[in-house]
């Protein structure tokens, strides 16, 4: 299959003009959605995009260090994702549930995605693991979601990783055998509900490397809710309500990262999520403060990038915001090109598939 490649001006939306989703669609074969991580992480394949001129490469991941320099700046996302997807039943009833955690909100107290949703009204008692774990609901909030008040005996996160699956996006239908595998491998903040699935081509040995020959190798931390994977509804892209994210830039982060913009290196985020950290992060002059906060940035084409200069990223969902992003920084047309070479070459897509370096 091919995709559907539809004409469009790239300035349009600084000149206040339409900016559609369907200008960023394209059809994927199913057979090309990843459903297993492969076994070595870096042995992903490479696809290379030359964002200035639309030049295509293909190349294995763990060579990722011939297309970074002594000076450069790499930026990953050190969130780790939690066993959030919890089945239960319904107390009284034993009808079953299904539980996504989405938001920590105080205590013992998390705001979640219950299925089904309408059986579970204010004061719904439900039941996980035999007793282990219980939950009373105590109101809807917005979006249907639920807040869910949890008791048991122990440690939150013991109980947690006893019970708890990993969530994995709805395009995966197998089941994961080593939940280490939806995770990188420098993962140390809990709060994700979905992995920043670019850096789970990096092993810590690949890290040294990539250290060892001079490029700086920093962590942000942004905590990824499951709206990452929220279809854009509005045919209008500028109508889409963007989710809302908790970013972390420390002290040091933020110093290294200006440190090696000033020499004259480049900052190469790895994945969407440090690239909009950064960008949430900066100040107008590119100068990038550290802090924390919520962050629902929006980046689509037309967006003038403050700090990022190169991407490493994995490939995206049609109509996505995420697919958005990056046509901002390479543009719509070169990036649906990559992906059509993609498709000819049978590259693997989404969270477990191959990876793509924009440079």
């Amino acid at each position: 299959m091919s995709l559907a490649v539809l004409r469009y001006n790239e300035r349009s939306v600084e000149k206040g003009m339409e900016l559609k989703k369907s200008d960023f669609y394209f059809e994927l074969p199913q057979e090309l959605i990843a459903q297993d991580p492969l076994e070595d992480r870096a042995s992903s394949r490479l696809l290379l995009l030359d964002k200035n001129t639309g030049e295509i490469g293909h190349d294995i991941f763990h060579n990722i260090v011939r297309y970074l320099r002594p000076g450069d700046c790499l930026v990953l996302n050190n969130t780790k994702v939690i066993p959030a997807r919890l089945l239960g039943q319904r107390a009284g009833t034993g009808a079953r549930v299904e539980v996504l955690l989405l938001k920590r909100r105080e205590g013992d107290v998390w705001e979640t995605l219950v299925k089904p949703g309408k059986k579970c009204k204010p004061g719904t008692e439900l039941t996980f693991g035999d007793g282990l774990l219980r939950g009373q609901v105590l109101e809807t909030v917005e979006e249907g979601n639920r807040l869910i008040r949890f008791s048991y005996q122990g440690i939150w996160e013991e109980v947690l990783d006893r019970l708890g699956e990993m969530p994995l996006p709805p395009y995966i239908t197998h089941k994961l055998s080593d939940k280490s595998r939806y995770q990188t491998v420098y993962a140390k903040y809990e709060g994700s509900s979905a992995a920043p699935t670019a850096g789970l081509h990096f092993t810590q040995e690949l890290l040294r490397q990539i250290q060892d020959m001079g490029v700086s190798v920093v962590y942000v931390t942004l905590h990824v809710g499951l709206g990452t994977f929220r279809p854009v509804k509005e045919e209008n892209v500028l109508e889409h309500h963007m989710h809302s994210e908790y970013y972390q830039v420390t002290e040091e982060a933020a110093e290294q990262i200006n440190a090696a913009k000033t020499a004259g290196g480049r900052v190469i985020c790895v994945g969407t999520t440090s690239c909009r950290t950064l960008e949430s992060a900066a100040d107008e002059n590119g100068t990038v403060r550290p802090g924390c906060g919520n962050t629902d940035i929006f980046i689509y084409p037309g967006y003038r990038f403050k700090v990022l200069d190169c991407l490493i990223t994995n490939f995206h969902l049609p109509e996505s915001t995420l697919v958005m992003l990056v046509s901002a920084l390479a543009g719509r047309e070169r990036v649906l090109a990559a992906y059509r070479e993609a498709i000819r070459e049978r590259y693997r897509f989404f969270s477990f598939g191959d990876a793509m370096l924009i440079k």
